[in-house]
């Protein structure tokens, strides 16, 4: 059996070398998120029951795992080994109670790296990746797997800073290096798109372009369970079998799929045929690309007409005086569910109005999905890759419902 390492510490070349080393000697990497509190990680490793646990520490210049002769790694008396073969256990965003991890394999880990980088024709000669995105998410540690896989160089740095970025940009740039990142719509804000050759944008609803997506940009659909992004501009991958059912629900199938769930126990993640259902509705354009409505949760009926969330929130968000805004549904003794508008605004002193936000959505909209409620908000909860919780959202507002 192989031990399962969780890998505590900021992300950095360090953090790559750590992994790389227990790859090598045959065992899986739990990777934690140097944000989380002490009981959040307590939780984590209550559920995921790592075998051993290695820091990683920057300031020192190298990693404290086995075979540094510094820090031992600390064994854990209640860990679970891993099975031969897998590579990573990736904690599940946005979930309530005990944390979930997924399992993937070499073999899912491989795949995707080659499907991703076989879609965006990365070139080790020409081309570079930085790593800015947590690396306890698919999102980030794909980066990370890609360089790998590939033998693309890679810049690893700690965090999302938009200034390190640039000035990584301009090195690689100077090396004769075209650059290649992963983004969530928040950091993409901050910087021009017009600086990489590839940018591929992951996390909650992609933002509306007034002239239209940049050319580097492509907009990726994944999850944790697919090892990230698996459907590219609405194309999936090599690879990966996309279906829908009879009530719209995604269903995905392929090689880099996780191998099952890791809790107190194992539960699969696919049927007996390989497909995993992914509880996200979808459909197809015109063109055969998928296009995402929502997740099943998500979606409001009010007056028996179905609402989506992301459509309204896209409109919102280009109100005056709304500086992120999320739609939920509530209760309501007349319609079943109302749309309720959730906005962080520009000028806590100056906040839009509910009758602006309604004329703006029924301009491109129909009259229900207008909002029917206004609430103000300091800020928005998300997880670490930008997309809004809901559940939690809800929670603070005091607002029922699902998801």
């Amino acid at each position: 059996m192989a031990e399962l390492v969780a890998l505590v510490g900021p992300a950095g070349p360090e953090w790559v070398d750590e992994l790389r080393r227990w790859w090598d000697r045959g065992d899986a990497v739990l990777p934690v998120d140097d944000r989380l509190p002490d009981a959040a990680v307590a939780a984590l490793f209550d559920s995921l029951r790592p075998t051993l646990v290695a820091h990683v520490d920057r300031r020192q210049g190298q990693g404290r795992g086995q075979g540094h002769g510094a820090t031992p790694p600390q064994r854990r008396a209640d860990g679970r080994p891993a099975e031969p073969g897998d590579a990573v256990v990736l904690a599940t965003s946005g979930t309530t109670g005990m944390p979930k991890g997924v399992v993937l394999t070499h073999d899912a880990v491989t795949a995707a790296a080659l499907a991703t980088s076989a879609a965006l024709e990365v070139d080790p000669e020409r081309d570079a990746w930085i790593a800015c995105l947590p690396l306890a998410h698919a999102g980030g540690l794909g980066v990370v797997t890609r360089a790998i896989t590939t033998q693309t160089p890679l810049t690893t740095l700690p965090g999302f800073d938009a200034e390190a970025v640039r000035s990584v940009v301009a090195t690689l740039k100077a090396e004769g290096r075209q650059v290649l990142i992963s983004l969530v719509a928040t950091a993409l804000a901050r910087l021009d798109p017009d600086l990489f050759r590839v940018v591929v944008l992951g996390g909650d609803t992609p933002p509306t372009w007034a002239d239209g997506r940049p050319k580097p940009v492509v907009v990726t659909y994944g999850m944790t369970e697919s090892g990230g992004g698996c459907v590219y501009d609405g194309r999936p991958l090599a690879g990966i079998d996309v279906r829908l059912t009879t009530d719209g629900e995604v269903q995905l199938r392929g090689p880099m799929l996780g191998r099952a769930y890791r809790g107190q126990g194992e539960t699969p993640l696919t049927d007996a045929d390989g497909w995993y259902s992914t509880d996200d509705i979808g459909r197809w354009d015109d063109e055969g690309r998928l296009v995402i409505e929502g997740r099943r949760a998500d979606l409001i009926i009010t007056g028996g007409e179905k609402v989506w969330p992301a459509p309204v929130e896209a409109i919102l968000s280009t109100c005056p005086g709304v500086a992120a805004v999320a739609v939920v549904g509530a209760p309501d003794p007349e319609w079943g569910h109302r749309v309720v508008a959730v906005v962080v605004p520009n000028d806590p002193t100056n906040p839009p109005t509910l009758e602006a936000l309604r004329a703006a959505s029924s301009r491109e909209l129909p009259p229900w999905a207008a909002p029917k409620e206004l609430r103000l908000v300091d800020a928005l909860p998300r997880t670490a890759l930008g997309k809004v919780r809901r559940q939690k959202l809800r929670q603070k507002l005091k607002v029922p419902g699902e998801g």
